[in-house]
């Protein structure tokens, strides 16, 4: 297996200035050739035109440019509303696949952290708070039913309860 040597910084730093000139020339150059192709685009669909000639032929040649511009303007609009209909639909189909891939939760782990600890981490490590949950609560006393084991025992309850029936059917 080859080693592998790491490279200083003072090499890294080199290496990066260097790539840095080169993608700034790049980039000046690539200015260069868009001015150059604007002006030979230019010159060829855009000829300087013609104000020799009386002004019939000057108003003649306004109303042409001015068609021509409306035109222009036309499919500008065009293309435009075309890109604003594709963005549109490409949001949609985006919002679809969404839909269908669903929405994944991920897997939670369990953490047993005490009462005392939480607030520990809410508040901060200076803080320490002590919390019994139990201190203030209040003492109930459980009341213990007493169950007869008489025979008749459950004909008497059932006779109770239809007397409390009655007490809710007249009011």
């Amino acid at each position: 297996m080859s080693e592998v040597k790491k490279m200083t910084s003072s090499r890294r730093h080199h290496l990066k200035s260097v790539m840095l000139q080169i993608a700034a020339s790049l980039i000046e150059q690539e200015k260069k050739d868009l001015v150059e192709a604007k002006e030979t685009y230019m010159s060829d669909n855009c000829p300087a035109p013609d104000m020799s000639g009386d002004q019939a032929i000057l108003m003649e040649l306004c109303r042409k440019l001015q068609q021509a511009i409306d035109k222009i303007d036309e499919e500008r609009y065009d293309a435009a509303s075309k890109v604003g209909k594709s963005d549109s639909e490409i949001d949609d189909l985006k919002m679809k696949v969404v839909e269908l891939a669903g929405v994944k939760k991920p897997a939670l782990k369990k953490v047993r952290m005490s009462a005392d600890a939480m607030l520990q981490a809410l508040l901060g490590g200076k803080h320490k708070v002590t919390m019994d949950l139990r201190a203030n609560l209040k003492q109930v006393k459980k009341e213990v039913k007493e169950e007869s084991t008489e025979a008749g025992d459950w004909r008497k309850n059932i006779e109770d309860k239809a007397d409390r029936k009655k007490m809710f059917e007249t009011s």
